[in-house]
């Protein structure tokens, strides 16, 4: 269980939360934040649903510790790009695919 809290915990700060921010996106106290972080407390699903949504990371990622840091990075940034930067990036992306499936079927 501290494992998991210690994944909760370092997921939040990579995205810049403090436990305040989670406890009011979740809906409960700051205390209860603290406590699953420290492994003191549980988690239930439902809590663990709620801090999957909150992370980006699926639920099993957040109970096995395996998560890809790009993606969520990627995400962040991605956003702030122009819409032309976007069009541009999300058609390389396309390119890529269509390349590695061709590739593939070969």
């Amino acid at each position: 269980m501290k494992e998991l809290g210690t994944r909760l915990k370092n997921a939040r700060e990579y995205l810049g939360l403090t436990q305040e921010d989670v406890a009011k996106l979740m809906g409960v106290s700051r205390v209860i934040i603290t406590n699953i972080e420290a492994g003191i407390r549980k988690v239930s699903a439902e809590e663990l649903s709620k801090f999957s949504k909150i992370y980006g990371w699926t639920m099993e990622e957040l109970l096995e510790g395996e998560k890809e840091e790009k993606i969520p990075m990627f995400a962040r940034t991605f956003s702030e790009l122009s819409k032309e930067d976007q069009d541009e990036i999300i058609n390389l992306i396309k390119f890529k695919k269509m390349y590695k499936d061709k590739k593939i079927s070969e």
